[in-house]
């Protein structure tokens, strides 16, 4: 229990003090201090307590009866692959991505497609009648959209606990804030906080609750670390604003596989789901142009066939440029100096172009044994063949090495009608209908 508090009281005025003073600042008045004991306060409690329990029992491991996880589908297939499966009841997930890269729009059509299911939307960026038209340009009616403007936390809590939806979607967390605290919305503390109350809020009244998280110029989650911790899942929705497609990645799912990838386009209305990513990056591919490659990546559990772009010129200044789009470029000037030392290839004296058609950034090391082979191509002005894959990751000493799920990307090839497949040496056990070029230096793969 805490002590009481000692404190020193002018008679005369009130003027309070913590140490006794002889003469009273504010009156003037010689000897008028006299002690008070002050009972200490029990201090302003920052986070509201939701539960309506006073307490509760803990539970033995083996007492604890485990509930099959029913997933429910938000209408959208590459949504519900990325979530693996749909939507976990009472979870907390968290979707972030740049200003009008389509969060909002997203969620709206989940709405849409799911005319069954209760969505309490919390808009504290728009107003009504914004998502209105929004809503009406991508067909949503909106029988089943319930639109809640207040974002004060207290507010929002009354609100989920009267109308107990299937789904409460917060645009954004930065926008939520609580009566409690005396800092801004936005804050470190609110942030903090307000997430806090809304995982109670979610797990206890089996609410699956999604938050829209604003983010900074590097591209990460604005707000605490602690944000991206507290959450089941985190997606981040990515993409180009010059582009058209649109990937929604998943970085953490306590539910499911993470790292998956789901790929939407963006038209006049709306999100329209692209079920088949390798024809929409090889769609503008031209055959008889030096410099292209195509390679194939995995983002998730997906195999994805892309473009690979490379313009090799001679320089006119002193110091030859290296630029790359969707690739990393220290990646780039590795692979250049294993061609120059193991290739016999020179690139000195020339300016070095990447780029990965379509927007798309890739950090798959199978994507090596393409990079290579269109900076080969652009060098000696000579088309690599447009019906076959590249597929190897290049070492410092030219080898060509092994890279995982190489019957997924052989089969992705095959469906997408290419006919040869160039493979490291040590891919000899693998059955495709393809015709194989296995291969184990990059002097020999460049070359094929």
């Amino acid at each position: 229990m805490a002590r009481p508090k000692i404190q020193y009281q002018c008679s005369n005025c009130g003027h309070t003090s913590a140490k006794w003073l002889g003469l009273c600042p504010s009156c003037g008045e010689w000897h008028t201090f006299e002690e008070h004991e002050s009972q200490p306060s029990a201090g302003k409690k920052h986070k509201v307590d939701i539960s309506e329990e006073s307490s509760s029992k803990a539970l033995r491991l083996s007492e604890i009866e485990v509930k099959s996880t029913e997933r429910t589908s938000t209408g959208l297939a590459e949504l519900d692959r990325v979530l693996g499966g749909g939507l976990i009841r009472g979870s907390l997930l968290l979707l972030g991505g740049d200003p009008g890269i389509g969060k909002s729009t997203l969620m709206l059509q989940s709405a849409a497609k799911t005319p069954d299911k209760t969505i309490l939307y919390v808009a504290g960026e728009e107003s009504a009648s914004q998502i209105k038209q929004r809503a009406s340009r991508i067909g949503l009616k909106g029988d089943n959209l319930l639109i809640w403007t207040d974002t004060r936390i207290q507010s929002v809590i009354a609100q989920a606990r009267s109308i107990k939806p299937d789904l409460m979607v917060v645009d954004s967390i930065q926008t939520v804030f609580s009566d409690d605290l005396s800092s801004l919305p936005g804050s470190v503390q609110q942030i903090r906080e307000c997430s806090a109350m809304l995982q109670q809020i979610s797990k206890k009244e089996g609410i699956t609750t999604l938050m829209i998280g604003h983010v900074t110029k590097e591209g990460d989650i604005a707000g605490p670390r602690i944000l991206e911790h507290m959450v089941d899942t985190v997606l981040h929705f990515e993409g180009d604003q010059s582009q058209l497609h649109r990937l929604l990645r998943g970085v953490k799912n306590r539910f499911g596989p993470a790292h998956e990838v789901g790929v939407f386009e963006m038209r006049d209305s709306g999100l329209h789901e692209v079920l088949n990513p390798s024809d929409l990056f090889l769609s503008e591919m031209d055959e008889n142009v030096s410099g292209n490659a195509v390679a194939c990546i995995m983002e998730g559990s997906r195999p994805i066939l892309v473009e690979v772009q490379a313009l090799v010129t001679p320089s006119s200044y002193g110091t030859p440029q290296r630029t790359a789009g969707g690739f990393d470029q220290r990646r780039l000037q590795l692979l250049l100096a294993v061609l120059e030392k193991r290739a016999g290839m020179a690139f000195s004296g020339q300016d070095v172009y990447l780029n990965i058609a379509g927007g798309i950034r890739i950090s798959d090391p199978a994507a090596d044994l393409a990079v290579m082979k269109a900076l080969a191509s652009s060098l000696t002005d000579k088309p690599a063949d447009p019906k076959t894959v590249y597929i190897g990751e290049a070492g410092l000493g030219g080898e060509i090495r092994r890279i995982p799920y190489i019957d997924r990307r052989l089969r992705e090839a095959e469906k997408m009608g290419f006919r040869k497949a160039v493979l490291p040496g040590r891919e000899t056990s693998v059955k495709s209908d393809l015709s194989l070029v296995v291969t184990d230096t990059v002097r020999k793969a460049v070359g094929s």
